[in-house]
Formats: structure tokens, sequence, C-alpha cells
């Protein structure tokens, strides 16, 4: 399979985006910083209708069994009060959570219970992964013989939670909504061809779990080698340490992550930046 020609230098950048909930905003910011925008859902988020996790979390609250309260995402925390509200009324779920020490791993999370009018006891720093959760849990809440519940993000914490194990805390997982690959996975697989072929020159991630998706789709297709050896022609821009962290586990080369954690910030930045980092590799 022959390659594309490189981009020149004054040809506009080539930009592959994975994002899919908010895929018209990541086109329309792509293209309004002058690039090139391809942008090929990677994920289809769905709810857990018949949540039973959640709602025997919710018996659990009730009955004073939780000691500790780990929010991990805004969209998460706003689900699990869906569910819950199937069955409790929600000034006394609020007052349930209220009775447990809380703690939220970033700023989504915390700007959703605060409109709820929750305290937080305890909220993790930037960059906000699951180290600087733990390393908050370590030095600001006894661990040893406390139940821990953690609002699960759609791939369950496994490394957080096996940690908080070994502390001697009990952990109870609780997940609210999950990723699967998008109805339609030919734009997914087109983009993986196209990444080989040579006709994108920076990768956007804002998800560890749409590099999940990419890499089994590229798999099923016996891509996976072809497309990770092509990406080290591209700029690979991730949003934060979280996705990072999977993205060097996974084969990549992260070249950039934005001054803040921001769809917006990663695109500007990204763009800005890609020329430079292109010619180092080269």
């Amino acid at each position: 399979m022959t390659e594309t020609s490189p981009k020149t230098s004054t040809s506009p950048l080539r930009v592959l985006s994975l994002e899919s909930r908010r895929a018209d905003e990541m086109r329309s910011l792509i293209e309004r910083h002058g690039a090139i925008a391809t942008v090929a859902p990677s994920m289809r988020e769905i709810r857990l209708e018949e949540n039973h996790a959640a709602l025997t979390f919710g018996e659990s609250l009730f009955a004073g069994h939780v000691d500790i309260m780990v929010f991990l995402t805004g969209v998460g925390a706003a689900a699990l009060m869906d569910v819950l509200e199937t069955r409790w009324p929600r000034p006394e779920i609020l007052a349930a959570f209220n009775r447990c020490t809380i703690v939220v791993r970033g700023p989504k999370p915390t700007a959703v219970l605060r409109d709820w009018g929750l305290k937080i006891d305890h909220r993790a720093p930037e960059p906000n992964t699951w180290r600087e959760l733990l390393a908050t849990l370590v030095a600001e809440v006894p661990l040893v013989g406390k139940k821990i519940a953690v609002q699960e993000y759609g791939k369950q914490s496994e490394t957080l939670e096996g940690e908080l194990q070994r502390l001697g805390a009990s952990v109870l997982s609780v997940p609210v909504y999950r990723w699967e690959l998008p109805a339609d996975t030919e734009p997914l697989r087109q983009a993986i061809q196209q990444t080989i072929r040579g006709e994108f020159d920076l990768i956007l991630f804002t998800s560890a779990q749409q590099f999940h998706h990419l890499i089994t789709v590229a798999e099923e297709s016996g891509s996976r080698e072809k497309w990770l050896q092509a990406t080290q022609r591209c700029v690979v821009a991730s949003i934060g340490p979280t996705a990072t962290e999977t993205l060097v586990e996974g084969g990549l080369t992260v070249d950039l992550e934005p001054s803040h954690p921001k769809m917006g910030t990663l695109v500007r930045e990204a763009i800005a930046a890609a020329s430079e980092i292109m010619t180092r590799k080269s």
C-alpha cells in the first residue's frame, strides 16, 4: 500500500479526532484553527437501564454501610443520581451521601456535587489521575476497615480498587454507564487505514477509552501493528495524564498534553505545536 504524500509547509494540518458525543463541536474547533478535520466516532455511551449494581449500592448507602464515597466523573455522578431516584427521593439520597466522607477526583464531579448542594470533604489535585486520588485518600482518610464506594466511569478502576484493598479497605464498585463501540464502526475502520496510508498529521485523544476501541477495531482487521507504526509519523496529543497513561501502555508515543485538560485547549495547543513537533520527528 502506498503512502499519501506528506504534508508540505504550506498545506493545512490534517487532524484525526476520535470524539463521539461532541463530534460536531470537535470538528468545528479543528476547522476554526485552519486545519482539515476527520472525526471518526469511537464510542457509544450506554446507560445501564436496569442498573442492579447501582441499586444495590443504594441499599448499602441507606443502611449506613458506606463510609467513604468516591466520585470519579461528573457524567457518572449524574447518571448514578438518575438511577437512585427511580427508587428513593432526591433529598433522602443527598442526606445519605452527606453521612459519608465524600472524595472527588476532579473538577467535573465537583461541579455536579456543588449543584446538588453536597459537601465535598476532599478533592484530588491535578492532574486528577487515580494516583493523586489514592494519595489524597491515604493522606486524609483512615482506610483500614472502611467501606469505600467508587463510582465507576465505563471501565472499572481495577488498579485504584486493588490499592485500596491492599491498604485494608473494603471496596464496592458502582458501575453507572459503560462504553461500547459505535453502532457503525466503518468511519473508525476507514480512519485506521487512512492513518496507515499517512493521511493524518495530528491525532487527538480526549479519553483513554477511545484508544481501547480503536485498537479493538484495528485488531479485528489485523491492522494493529501497522497502525501503531504509522502513528510514529504523526503528532499524538492526549487530553491529560489518565489518557496518556493508557496510550503509552498501548504502544503510542504521546507528543503533547494541553496546559489544561479541556477540548478547546487541546485543539488549540496541539495545532499550534504540531508543525514544530513534526519537524523534530522527521
